[in-house]
């Protein structure tokens, strides 16, 4: 006998046809207004939507609720997952936690969605990996915002290395440009040392942050 994990993915890939060009997104939100409004705007943005009502529900359809019968269903592919933090049974919160310790979905972006804006709960999803946290209620340019992000098919540890690189060129291209100092003078007693060269300063992609222009 079929789990409810694997009937509900089952049912879902039967509904959504998912194509290399159109977005896949999970929407886990346990209210049914809210989870109607986001999968509409999702629509309206020409996203291929998937909706679940809890965070259990979204871990049954991706195959991350340990159930042998539910795991490895092949060709599921999902671009981005939007959850609502504040949930009954499992958090928003927890939901994040359990994809980023996932093998298959950890690279898959996740957005957070609450109608309170409490620092502190924005600050600890973001370290735990979350790609954005949205203010409700959600609007149609937040959703298309977010589209454009995903489907530039530029994920952030490449964006990264891109900027790492353009700011070490920057850098070279002014150090070679600069008017060469002239050599010190040497007492006839001093000893000969090698040449220096310029040092370019290291960029490491782990502290280039989205929410953060700080390097």
């Amino acid at each position: 006998m079929a789990s409810a994990g694997e009937v509900l993915r089952r049912k879902s890939l039967e509904n959504v046809e998912i194509s290399d060009q159109q977005l896949h997104v999970l929407a886990v939100d346990d209210s049914h207004v809210d989870r109607k409004v986001i999968e509409r705007l999702l629509k309206i943005s020409a996203c291929k939507v998937t909706a679940v009502e809890s965070g259990t529900r979204a871990l049954q359809y991706l195959g991350l609720d340990g159930e042998k019968s539910s795991v490895g269903l092949d060709g599921l592919k999902v671009n981005l997952i939007i959850t609502d933090y504040s949930m009954p049974g499992m958090t928003g919160y927890e939901l994040l936690k359990k994809i980023k310790e996932s093998t298959a979905f950890r690279e898959v972006p996740v957005v957070i969605m609450s109608s309170e804006n409490i620092i502190t709960r924005i600050d600890r999803c973001l370290e735990e990996g979350a790609e954005e946290f949205i203010v409700k209620p959600v609007k149609l340019s937040d959703v298309n915002r977010l589209k454009n992000f995903i489907m530039k098919g530029e994920g952030k540890e490449i964006r990264e290395e891109k900027s790492c690189k353009r700011k070490l060129q920057d850098e070279g291209s002014r150090l070679s440009s600069s008017p060469p100092s002239p050599p010190p003078s040497r007492s006839p007693s001093s000893s000969p040392s090698s040449p220096s060269s310029p040092l370019l300063p290291l960029c490491s992609t782990k502290r280039c942050r989205l929410h953060d222009n700080t390097y």
